[in-house]
């Protein structure tokens, strides 16, 4: 994990009431089917943002704000200017009153995160920042991994992310390690990823039933390998749906001259998917596409 120095371009906010009171308030008991858990310790919140490092020249984008601890600690820390993204109306009007103390520095989108277009409502440079509802987030990321592929490092400065651990682990996972798979190949071929910091179910109100951990994401200039992401995902598919396998069995789904692809990539026939590194992996697609 690293440690990360906070931007000093800070924007003083006047006292506000806690967050607390703000959730009693607006009524705002969790809902489980927007995957609702708020953190409401600001001093944590804090912390996260350290590790989305400086944000003063970067538009930020925050996924559902809830109360808006997040929220708080993005705007003190002087984001450019924060977009939070939230389609629960009760949420809405508590942004709307942090909105008529930031000023202009806060602009609220009423959307769905899983289907808003970001890039056209938000100009570059972008940063996301934010707790990710359980049972979407992995969506959200897997949606803006094909935007990272379109719009290349343009699309996004950098993204600090909240998932479950094990989805955190899954992002940041090696080769050779349990949590190796198709959602680490994609992540790591076109972004850097961090392992920054768990935090216990005791942190959120309500508590999950599960550790939460927060990754962050930069987006390489250029992918690992170049390689057509369509060729990339049928062939991580292929490789990790029977992972116990042989890649000489494992491969046969593509419908190919399967010893002739390891042989083109120069890959060990007997090996599983999960012994080879996110390069080969891609290289290995990369020999698919040219068959």
């Amino acid at each position: 994990m690293t440690t990360v120095s906070i931007s000093t371009h800070n924007m003083n906010l006047p006292a506000l009431p806690s967050l607390t009171s703000i959730v009693a308030r607006h009524g705002l008991a969790t809902k489980k089917s927007l995957g609702q858990h708020f953190l409401l310790n600001e001093s944590v919140t804090d912390e996260i943002v350290r590790y989305a490092g400086d944000m003063s020249r970067c538009n930020v984008i925050e996924i559902g704000p809830g109360p808006g601890g997040l929220t708080r600690s993005l705007l003190r820390a002087g984001a450019k200017q924060l977009f939070v993204v939230e389609k629960d109306d009760r949420c809405i009007e508590v942004m709307r009153e942090l909105q008529q103390v930031a000023g202009e520095k806060l602009q609220i989108l009423h959307e769905d995160a899983l289907s808003v277009d970001l890039i056209t409502l938000v100009a570059a440079p972008r940063k996301i920042v934010a707790n990710l509802p359980y049972n979407s987030g992995t969506q959200m990321l897997i949606n803006w991994l094909d935007v990272i592929y379109k719009q290349g490092a343009n699309s996004f400065d950098s993204l600090t992310l909240m998932f479950q651990k094990e989805v955190a682990e899954r992002i940041t996972a090696t080769h050779g390690n349990k949590d190796y798979g198709r959602l680490s190949v994609l992540a790591q071929w076109l972004c850097e990823v961090r392992y920054d910091m768990e935090l216990p179910p005791e942190a959120f109100t309500p508590p999950p039933k599960v550790t939460s951990s927060v990754v962050t994401l930069i987006p390489r200039v250029k992918p690992l390998v170049e390689v057509s992401k369509p060729a990339l995902e049928k062939l991580v598919a292929a490789a990790f749906n029977q992972r116990r396998k042989m890649l000489r069995s494992a491969l046969k789904s593509l419908g190919c001259d399967v010893e002739k692809l390891l042989a083109k990539a120069a890959i060990d026939p007997t090996l599983r998917a999960e012994q080879l590194n996110v390069t080969q992996l891609c290289h290995l697609a990369r020999c698919y596409e040219q068959l």
